[in-house]
Order: structure tokens, then C-alpha cells, then sequence
């Protein structure tokens, strides 16, 4: 079980990441949206076809983009 410091951990770790993205809704169909999700910093799209699998998205590319960051600091670093 997480303790209360490493929730807010988490918390304060998702709040750094920060991205842009634009939402389109194209169906609310068996309780759930369905749509496309663009990626506004890199100009990318990808259909997405529940709520959950577009929070999913959102997360990876944010992951991503976190790791892709970290990395060129590194290189300029050295």
C-alpha cells in the first residue's frame, strides 16, 4: 500500500510533465468517447477509441517526451 508522500510524489512527478492536446470527440458510443487526439508541440494525431485508452495516450507521449528530454540534457551536459 502507498503511504501518503509517495502518492503526493506521484503527483508532484505527473505535475511537471506538461503537454498540448487538442481532443476530438467523434462518437459517445457504449458509454465511452471515441475520437482523435492530436499532439499539438509535435504536430502528431492518433484515433483513440475509449476514454481510458486517450488517458493512456496522453501518459505514454508525456513519458516519452520526458525521457527524450532528460537525454538531451545529458548529451549537453557531457
Amino acid at each position: 500500500m502507498r503511504t501518503n508522500s509517495q502518492q503526493s510524489n506521484g503527483f508532484e512527478e505527473c505535475k511537471k510533465r506538461k503537454g498540448t492536446f487538442v481532443v476530438k470527440v467523434e462518437y459517445c458510443q457504449n458509454g465511452t468517447w471515441q475520437g482523435n487526439v492530436t499532439w499539438a508541440e509535435e504536430n502528431k494525431s492518433q484515433r483513440f477509441r475509449s476514454g481510458l485508452e486517450l488517458i493512456r495516450m496522453m501518459d505514454e507521449i508525456l513519458e516519452q517526451a520526458e525521457i527524450i528530454q532528460k537525454s538531451e540534457i545529458n548529451e549537453n551536459f557531457i
